[in-house]
C-alpha cells in the first residue's frame, strides 16, 4: 500500500508528510501500511464473516481501500486492547464478537442457504440493516452490537494512513502546526477536493 489517494483528493499521500512528524508518531503510522500479521483471535469461519462484514460497514464493497480491517481488529482482540469498557448487557468484546459473527452466519444460512461471507453483498447488507434496525437481535441489544461493531471498525479504518490519504487529511499538526485556520483555506501542503458538490456519504459519491 502506498498511501496514495486517487479519489476526491488524487495523488495525495500523507506518507509524503510524515518527516514533519515526530519520530514515534511517524514509525507508528508508517507500520501500519506493513505486511498485516497472521489472524490470532478469530477462527477461520469468524474471519470470514468479519471481512464481509467489516467491507459492508466501511464501504470497501464498492471502493475497496485495501485497508487490512479484519487483521487490525483481530490483532486488537488477540492482544485483548479494547476500549477499557464494554456494556453491561453485552458480554466482553472477544466473545461478543464471536457470539454476534456466528449470530451473522446463522442469519445468513437462514436467508439464503450460506454463510454470511457467501451471501451476496445485498443480503449481506439486508441482515446488517436488520440489526441496525431492530432493538433486539438474538437476544442481545442490536443497538449495543451496531456500537461494538462500528466502533471497532471506524477505529481500525480511520487509524490507517490509506484513509487519511482518501479523505485528504496530511496528518498530526504536532510538531509542525497549521497556520492557514479557516473554512476552505488549505496550506500548501494539502490537496483540495476534487469533487467538493458531491456529498461523500450520499448515494451518488
Amino acid at each position: 500500500m502506498t498511501g496514495r489517494a486517487t479519489g476526491r483528493f488524487p495523488g495525495f499521500d500523507v506518507l509524503s508528510q510524515s518527516r514533519h512528524w515526530d519520530s514515534v508518531t511517524a514509525e507508528l503510522i508508517t507500520a501500519r501500511t506493513g505486511p498485516p500479521p497472521p489472524p490470532r483471535y478469530f477462527t477461520e469461519a469468524e474471519q470470514a464473516a468479519a471481512a464481509a462484514l467489516f467491507d459492508q460497514l466501511t464501504g470497501q464493497c464498492d471502493e475497496p481501500l485495501g485497508v487490512p480491517l479484519l487483521a487490525m481488529v483481530d490483532a486488537r482482540l488477540a492482544a485483548g486492547e479494547t476500549d477499557g469498557w464494554h456494556y453491561a448487557d453485552l458480554p466482553e468484546d472477544g466473545p461478543a464478537w464471536r457470539e454476534t459473527l456466528g449470530y451473522l452466519d446463522k442469519d445468513a444460512h437462514a436467508r439464503c442457504g450460506a454463510g454470511f461471507a457467501d451471501a451476496s453483498e445485498q443480503d449481506q447488507a439486508a441482515i446488517i440493516q436488520a440489526v441496525q434496525d431492530s432493538d433486539e437481535w438474538h437476544g442481545l441489544p442490536a443497538p449495543r452490537v451496531w456500537s461494538l461493531w462500528t466502533r471497532y471498525a471506524c477505529t481500525a479504518l480511520y487509524s490507517h494512513p490509506d484513509a487519511w490519504s482518501e479523505m485528504g487529511f496530511p496528518g498530526p499538526a504536532y510538531p509542525r502546526g497549521y497556520k492557514n485556520a479557516g473554512v476552505d483555506k488549505r496550506e500548501p501542503f494539502e490537496v483540495g477536493d476534487a469533487r467538493p458538490a458531491e456529498d461523500p456519504v450520499g448515494d451518488d459519491a
